[in-house]
C-alpha cells in the first residue's frame, strides 16, 4: 500500500482579545502548528478537542476556530473539549474553592452549539485502511440525552465493518496512571486533578469493553497537556501534547512537556507517531485568569477589544 499520513491535534485554546482572558502565546502556537501542519500536507486531521479557550461562554471563539478549520485544504474532524462545550460531570462541588463545579458541568445545549459548528459530537469512519471514531467521553455519568446516544453509539461500533486499524480519539482520557485506576474523589482536595483529568472507573470499564469489542489499537486523548505512552489490554494508549501549555509533567517521569502534535504515518508494516514540536514557542504577554473562575471574577473591561 502507499504510505499515507494523519494529524492529531488538542488543546490549543487561542482565546480571543475580545474576552475577559486572552493568552496572545497560544494564539500564535496556535498559527505556527498550523503552519506545520499544513507543511506536513496529512489526508486527515483529528482534532481532539478544547480548540477555545472559552467556547463554552464566548459563541465567537467556536466561530474562529471553525473558520481555521475550513482554512486548511484537506478535512479536519472534531471532537469537543471541556473548554468548548462544559466539563465531566461532578455531582456535588469539589473541594476546590475557587470554582463552582456544578455550573462548569457540560450540558446539552453547549453539545448542541458545538455541533452547530463542528459537526456530530460522536462520528466513525474508515479511511483507506484505518477506521477512526471520536466521542466526548466526559457525558458518562451526566444523564444527558447525549449520555444515551454515547453508549448507543459505542454498542453500535462492534458491527461496523473493520478496517486494518482502528484509531479512538477523546478529549478526556480514559485513565490518568493506570488502566485499572480506582475512581478518584473531586471533595478531597489532593484528589480534584486526578479526578478532573480522567473518566471514573465504571464509565471507563464500560467504554473500554465496547472499544475491545470493536477492534480498537489506538486510543488518543487530550486534557493532560503532556505526551505519554502506555500500552494495555492490547491497546496504546497515548496522551497527545497541547499546543497552548504544559501541565501534569511532574506526575510521570516519562512525562514530556513539549508543545506541539503528533503526526501518524500508515504503511503497510503498521502505524508509527511521532511528537512534532512547535518551530516556534511564543512569550507574548496577555491577561486574566486562568482555570475556571467565578463569574465575578471575568472582567470584560480589561479587554483588548471590545
Amino acid at each position: 500500500m502507499q504510505p499515507w499520513t494523519f494529524v492529531h491535534i488538542a488543546d490549543m485554546q487561542p482565546g480571543s482579545p475580545r474576552s475577559f482572558r486572552y493568552h496572545p502565546d497560544w494564539d500564535d502556537n496556535w498559527q505556527t502548528a498550523m503552519k506545520q501542519i499544513r507543511e506536513i500536507n496529512p489526508e486527515r486531521v483529528i482534532v481532539g478537542g478544547d480548540v477555545t479557550r472559552d467556547g463554552s461562554i464566548h459563541d465567537f471563539e467556536l466561530e474562529k476556530a471553525k473558520t481555521d478549520f475550513d482554512s486548511f485544504p484537506f478535512p479536519c474532524h472534531v471532537i469537543p473539549g471541556n473548554m468548548d462545550t462544559g466539563n465531566k460531570h461532578a455531582a456535588c462541588q469539589s473541594a476546590r474553592t475557587d470554582r463552582r463545579d456544578l455550573e462548569l458541568n457540560v450540558t446539552s445545549e453547549q453539545l448542541t452549539k458545538f455541533a452547530t459548528y463542528f459537526g456530530p459530537i460522536q462520528w466513525s469512519f474508515v479511511h483507506r485502511n484505518v477506521r477512526f471514531t471520536g466521542f466526548y467521553a466526559a457525558v458518562a455519568g451526566s444523564g444527558l440525552p447525549e449520555e444515551d446516544a454515547m453508549w448507543t453509539f459505542l454498542e453500535g461500533l462492534k458491527d461496523l465493518p473493520r478496517a486494518d486499524h482502528h484509531v479512538v480519539m477523546t478529549h478526556y482520557p480514559l485513565f490518568l496512571d493506570a488502566i485499572d485506576d480506582e475512581t478518584f474523589d473531586l471533595t478531597v482536595l489532593e484528589q480534584y486533578l486526578p479526578w478532573y483529568f480522567s473518566i471514573d472507573k465504571p464509565h471507563r470499564e464500560r467504554i473500554l469493553e465496547h472499544l475491545k469489542a470493536a477492534g480498537v489499537t489506538i486510543a488518543v486523548s487530550g486534557h493532560i497537556h503532556c505526551y505519554r505512552v502506555q500500552t494495555a489490554d492490547g491497546i496504546l494508549f497515548i496522551k497527545s501534547p497541547a499546543t497552548c501549555s504544559a501541565q501534569m509533567t511532574d506526575r510521570w517521569d516519562d512525562a514530556d512537556g513539549t508543545l506541539g502534535f503528533l503526526r501518524f504515518d500508515v504503511s503497510a508494516e503498521g502505524i508509527t507517531h511521532t511528537l512534532i514540536p512547535l518551530e516556534q514557542v511564543s512569550t507574548r504577554q496577555g491577561y486574566g485568569p486562568g482555570g475556571h473562575p467565578k463569574p465575578e471574577l471575568r472582567d470584560y473591561s480589561q479587554a483588548w477589544e471590545k
